[in-house]
């Protein structure tokens, strides 16, 4: 899988792409990341990237131009399957469209910042967007490492264990149940004793009991997603 990212704040994603797992998948050739500044495709000798809003107002907002100018350049060099725009008035990023993501080959993502983008880019050149959730940050680089990170993670081969991505919270609408580990027994508390019957049958249906009892109290709406 191949990822670009446009932004006006490149440094702000070193470090996210350069440790753990995703470091892992681009080492394994299995993702490649490859970051945009937007500030290249600004205009006039200023690199202009930014306006006044049209109607007053408060608050820049992104051009069209250097955007524009930078999506027909990528998109002469590939075909991209989806052109992805972070912003906080979108839907909410869900595993479902995690799932859905991780089997494309091709993904540019646009990151906002200031009141956002001129609405033409959106009408234009967007395909989705997606939101990390209900509120606003400074840009949209952290939102992109976000998605960048849920994506890359169910790619086969980058998780060693492939099936615990698979068993991961939200994959059937329910939270993870539960998990132990040594010793048995700390400061009196003591891990279930049915986790220690080596009964994989049973222990599987104490699991996904836990998991509809947590989701039930943590999370219930996600039970009403699937009813």
């Amino acid at each position: 899988m191949r990822i670009d990212i446009i932004s006006i704040a490149p440094n702000l994603l070193e470090s996210p792409f350069n440790h753990s797992i995703i470091k892992r998948a681009k080492d394994k050739g299995l993702a490649e990341i490859i970051i945009h500044d937007l500030r290249s495709y600004g205009l006039g000798n200023y690199k202009q990237i930014d306006d006044t809003q049209y109607g007053g107002g408060a608050g820049m907002v992104m051009m069209i131009e250097p955007i524009a100018n930078c999506i027909k350049k990528l998109q002469l060099e590939r075909d991209y399957d989806e052109i992805i725009y972070m912003t906080p008035d979108a839907k909410t990023l869900n595993q479902g469209t995690a799932n859905t993501l991780s089997l494309k080959k091709n993904i540019l993502i646009l990151t906002g910042h200031y009141k956002g983008v001129d609405q033409r880019v959106r009408d234009k050149y967007i395909t989705k967007e997606i939101s990390i959730g209900d509120y606003v940050l400074t840009g949209g680089e952290l939102a992109a490492a976000v998605l960048v990170d849920a994506v890359v993670r169910l790619i086969p081969g980058v998780i060693g264990d492939e099936q615990s991505a698979l068993t991961d919270s939200f994959q059937d609408n329910l939270l993870s149940p539960p998990v132990f580990t040594r010793p048995s027994e700390f400061d009196g508390m003591k891990v279930p004793d049915l986790l220690l019957t080596g009964n994989f049958p049973k222990i599987d249906n104490w699991r996904s009991e836990q998991a509809h009892k947590r989701t039930k109290e943590i999370r219930p709406d996600l039970l009403d997603e699937t009813s």
